[in-house]
C-alpha cells in the first residue's frame, strides 16, 4: 500500500523530530511492504515568517488530499501574544483542527516499563501500572465560543468567554470514547462540572443516554476537580477518560506528567472522515532547536498511532511501540529522560536505534 502523508515540520525542534519520525515510517515501510509519499505543508511561526500569517491559504486543502498529517511542533516566544491573531501559531492550530473536522483528541498516558523509575508518584502507585486514554473534545467549548471585551462604569475593563456545547457535539465525542473503551478495558470515566455548569449538566445527560446504549462498558461520572486529584492519587483506576475541551487540555497535561516525561507521549486528533493529525504533546522547545538534543520518541509514537487509527495497521503500530520499548530497555536516553550518570544520546541516534530495532 502507498500512503500520502502531509508533513507540518513547524517550529523549534519540530523539523528535527519529524525528520526522525519519517525515518521510522520508511523503516516500517521496508519491513511490511508499504511506501509513503510526503508533502510538506507550511503552518505555524515559520509560516508567519515566510508568508505573513501562520495559517496560509490552501493549507487545509493540501492536508485533505493526504491520508494523514504529521505535525512536529509550532510556536515560540518569537510569535507571542503581542502579535496579531493571524500571525500566532496557536491560531493556526485551532483553525486546522476545525477545518479538518478533528473533534476528538486522543492522548494515551502510559508508563513505559523502562521508565517506571521516572514516575513522580509513589512506587506502590506506579507499580499498579498506568495506561489510560484521554479523549478530549477539540472543536467546541470555551476555546471556540463567542468572546468579548468592554468597558464598565464601575468595574473597569471586563472580558467574557462563552462556553457552549450542543447535544450533537457531546454525542459524537462520547460515542468515540465508548468505542475506544470497547477496544481496551471497557471503562469510561466522563469528566464534567455538573454541580455548577449548565453545559456540564447537558454533557452528563447525553453521556448517560450513551451509557445505556453501551451497556457492556462500565461508566462513571467524575467531577473535574476530583479527577485532577485521582490522576495523582491512583491513575491506574482510569481506562478511557472523556471530557470537554478546556478540562481536557488541563487534565491531559497532568496525566502526561505522571508517566515520567512529556517527551514520550504522542497524540492523535481525529474526525469521522478527514485525515487524522498526529503530533507529540510537547512544545517547540526553541532553546534546544538545532542542537540534536530533542527527544523524538513522542513524535515516533505518534506515527504508531497513525498506523493504528488512520491506516488500520495494528501490527505496524505494535512494531513501532515495541522498538521504542526495546531501545529504552537497553538503557538509551536523550537528555530529557537521562538519569544522573547516564550519558545522553542525540535526536538522530535515538531515531537510528529505533529504526534498527524495527528492521530487526
Amino acid at each position: 500500500m502507498n500512503y500520502k502523508i502531509a508533513l507540518i515540520r513547524g517550529d523549534g525542534i519540530g523539523p528535527e523530530v519529524v525528520g526522525e519520525a519519517v525515518k521510522v515510517l520508511n523503516a516500517v515501510g521496508e519491513k511490511f511492504g508499504h511506501t509513503f509519499t510526503y508533502e510538506d505543508v507550511l503552518l505555524g511561526g515559520c509560516a508567519t515568517d515566510a508568508v505573513g500569517k501562520s495559517y496560509p491559504d490552501g493549507t487545509a486543502e493540501k492536508c485533505k488530499a493526504c491520508d494523514a498529517v504529521l505535525l512536529g511542533a509550532v510556536g515560540g516566544p518569537k510569535w507571542g501574544s503581542d502579535k496579531p491573531a493571524e500571525q500566532r501559531p496557536e491560531t493556526a492550530l485551532l483553525a486546522i483542527r476545525k477545518d479538518l473536522g478533528l473533534y476528538a483528541n486522543l492522548r494515551p498516558a502510559a508508563l513505559r516499563p523502562a521508565m517506571a523509575d521516572a514516575c513522580p508518584l509513589k512506587k506502590e502507585t506506579a507499580e499498579k501500572g498506568i495506561d489510560l486514554m484521554m479523549v478530549r473534545e477539540l472543536t467546541g467549548g470555551i476555546y471556540f465560543g463567542k468572546r468579548d471585551k468592554y468597558e464598565t462604569e464601575d468595574r473597569g475593563l471586563e472580558a467574557t468567554d462563552l462556553m457552549a456545547y450542543s447535544e450533537k457535539e457531546i454525542e459524537r465525542i462520547g460515542r468515540r470514547a465508548f468505542e475506544l473503551a470497547r477496544l481496551r478495558r471497557k471503562k469510561v470515566s466522563s469528566v464534567d462540572k455538573a454541580n455548577v455548569l449548565e453545559t456540564s449538566r447537558l454533557w452528563r445527560s447525553v453521556m448517560h443516554r450513551l451509557a445505556e446504549e453501551y451497556s457492556d462498558v462500565q461508566y462513571e461520572d467524575v467531577l473535574v476537580d476530583n479527577c485532577a486529584m485521582q490522576l495523582v492519587r491512583d491513575p491506574g483506576q482510569f481506562d478511557v477518560v472523556v471530557t470537554e475541551n478546556m478540562f481536557g487540555d488541563i487534565l491531559s497535561d497532568e496525566a502526561s506528567m505522571v508517566t515520567g516525561s512529556i517527551g514520550l507521549l504522542p497524540s492523535a486528533s481525529i474526525g469521522d472522515t478527514a485525515p487524522g493529525l498526529y503530533e507529540p504533546i510537547h512544545g517547540s522547545a526553541p532553546d534546544i532547536a538545532g542542537q540534536d538534543k530533542a527527544n523524538p520518541i513522542a513524535t515516533i509514537l505518534s506515527v504508531a498511532m497513525m498506523f493504528r487509527y488512520s491506516f488500520q495497521l495494528p501490527a505496524e503500530a505494535d512494531a513501532v511501540e515495541q522498538a521504542v520499548d526495546a531501545v529504552l530497555a537497553d538503557g538509551w536516553r536523550t537528555a530529557d529522560i537521562a538519569e544522573p550518570g547516564v550519558t545522553p544520546i542525540g535526536t538522530k541516534q535515538m531515531g537510528d536505534l529505533i529504526c534498527a530495532k524495527i528492521k530487526g
